[in-house]
């Protein structure tokens, strides 16, 4: 599921810092009732030692004025976020706080709510295209020889990068649903030649990319890449995707499930 929040800034709210990521994420969190907001942070959905939040958003989308000296960015037109989860139930919850308090708070930025609408994407079969709405990060930690750790990123079209994703979209499943995945592995074929985004995270540098990608393998893992993001990091506000609208006039928002406008 897919939800489309379209906000217009307020005029007085100063510009909001370009790495904005940790903003966005303590927003929705924020937006959350209490306790959901606890158990989602705290617990998460666990396979293994692993602990998946199972939502992923986009980079803030609209047109922007950039102050580089500044390190802000300002959306004077207003912009939209893009969220995407496979529970039902954080969408509700955090839906209905949203139109309920009419606003966010990214930093000292205040958006207002005009319009949320929601999406059911579908990946119909063993092949989906899907276009990145924040980059995607794919990444290991390795030892140096002299001693001491790196993160070494990968960049869609590397065979490590198909393995990473694949492996964190089984899972994302297995957490999820409680249960092993289908067989088969997720491969992932560029469209077009990934674009370099190097962002900061509450101080950390992140790698990711971004363009559009062929997703081929099993549907399942297909759809939880479209719901729960694909690579990792997702509730850090990358890999975020959507799918690519068909030749046959799909447009994104055709099929969608509900709309609400403030």
């Amino acid at each position: 599921m897919h939800a489309y929040i379209k906000m217009r800034m307020d005029p007085s709210s100063p510009a909001i810092p370009i790495h904005y990521n940790y903003l966005v994420q303590s927003a929705i969190y924020a937006a959350l009732p209490e306790e959901v907001a606890a158990r989602l942070h705290d617990e998460g959905f666990k396979s293994g030692k692993r602990s998946f939040k199972m939502f992923a958003f986009s980079r803030l989308l609209g047109k922007f004025t950039l102050d580089r000296a500044a390190g802000t960015i300002a959306f004077p037109e207003g912009a939209s976020l893009v969220i995407s989860s496979p529970d039902t139930g954080f969408f509700l919850s955090l839906i209905n706080n949203l139109l309920t308090k009419s606003y966010v708070r990214f930093g000292q930025s205040i958006f207002y709510v005009e319009e949320v609408r929601f999406e059911e994407q579908l990946a119909g079969g063993e092949v989906l295209n899907v276009r990145t709405l924040s980059p995607v990060v794919a990444y290991s930690t390795l030892l140096r020889p002299e001693g001491g750790k790196y993160t070494c990123y990968y960049q869609p079209g590397e065979r490590e990068f198909d393995k990473l994703v694949a492996a964190n979209l089984a899972k994302k499943y297995e957490a999820f649903h409680g249960c092993r995945g289908p067989e088969g592995e997720v491969r992932v074929r560029p469209l077009d030649r990934p674009r370099l985004h190097v962002t900061s995270y509450k101080g950390t540098v992140v790698k990711g990319y971004t363009c559009r990608l062929k997703l081929s393998g099993p549907r399942d893992l297909l759809q939880m890449a479209l719901d729960a993001g694909l690579g990792g990091k997702g509730s850090q506000g990358y890999g975020c995707v959507e799918k690519i609208p068909s030749e046959h006039g799909f447009k994104p928002g055709a099929h969608a499930n509900d709309v609400v406008s403030r």
